[in-house]
C-alpha cells in the first residue's frame, strides 16, 4: 500500500496549495475556492491547538458538507471521492465525509496508529456506513466522527452503530464498541480497493 507518511511529506504547505486552490476555482467555482481557503484558515488557528479542539473543528466544518449518495454526485455507484473534490462539490456520501476528515487530521499531526476509517451498519437507517474512529491507545473505546449524529461520542454511546471493522493506511482490524480495536487483519485484505486507489489518485495529485 502506499506510504502514508510519504503522501503527507509531498503536499506543499498550506494543506491546499495554489495550485489546488486554482482548480477548485476553476473546475467548482468561487464558493469552492472559498471553501479551500476557509479550511486553510482553520488549519492554521487548529496548528497548536490541543488534539480534542482538532477533532471537533474538523469534525464540524466537513459536516457543513450535503450529504448524497455516489449516484447522484458522480454518476457511479461508489465512488470514493479525493479530500479536493468533496471541497468542490461540497457534497458526498459517507466516505467522502470520512476521507476528508482523515486526511485532514493527519496533516494537523495526529498520528495514523489514533485514526481509522471504520465500516458499521446504521441500524436505524439499515444501511452500510463509513465513520472515522479516533483511538487514544488501541485498547481505548474509540470516538465516533460521523455525518449522521454530528456530536462526536465514544462508539460505546452509539448504540445506533454496529462496527464491523477498521482500517487506515496500515492497518486492518476487526473491531467492536467496546473493546477497542480488535483481531489484526493482513492489509491485502483491502489491497487494491478504492482505498489503495484513492491513496495513489493522492501521490499523483501532489507530485
Amino acid at each position: 500500500m502506499v506510504a502514508l507518511c510519504s503522501l503527507l511529506k509531498t503536499h506543499a504547505q498550506p494543506f491546499l496549495d495554489f495550485v489546488a486552490l486554482d482548480r477548485l476555482k476553476s473546475e467548482y467555482g468561487e464558493a469552492a475556492f472559498q471553501r479551500g481557503e476557509r479550511l486553510n484558515q482553520l488549519l492554521l488557528e487548529l496548528k497548536t491547538k490541543d488534539t480534542k479542539t482538532k477533532l471537533l473543528e474538523v469534525n464540524r466544518f466537513f459536516n457543513q458538507a450535503r450529504h448524497r449518495f455516489d449516484q447522484e454526485v458522480w454518476g457511479e455507484s461508489d465512488y470514493w471521492a479525493t479530500p479536493e473534490e468533496f471541497i468542490g462539490r461540497h457534497t458526498g456520501d459517507c466516505e467522502d465525509f470520512v476521507i476528508a476528515k482523515y486526511f485532514t487530521l493527519r496533516y494537523l499531526g495526529i498520528a495514523d496508529e489514533h485514526l481509522y476509517l471504520t465500516y458499521v451498519k446504521a441500524l436505524k437507517q439499515n444501511i452500510a456506513h463509513m465513520v472515522l474512529s479516533y483511538f487514544e491507545t488501541p485498547q481505548s473505546i474509540p470516538l465516533v466522527l460521523d455525518n449522521y449524529d454530528l456530536r462526536i461520542l465514544s462508539a460505546d454511546k452509539r448504540t445506533d452503530l454496529l462496527p464491523i471493522y477498521s482500517f487506515n493506511a496500515e492497518s486492518l482490524f476487526l473491531t467492536n464498541a467496546s473493546a477497542g480495536l480488535g483481531k489484526r487483519l493482513p492489509t491485502d485484505k483491502v489491497k487494491n480497493s478504492k482505498w489503495t486507489k484513492l491513496l495513489g489518485s493522492l501521490k499523483e495529485a501532489v507530485k
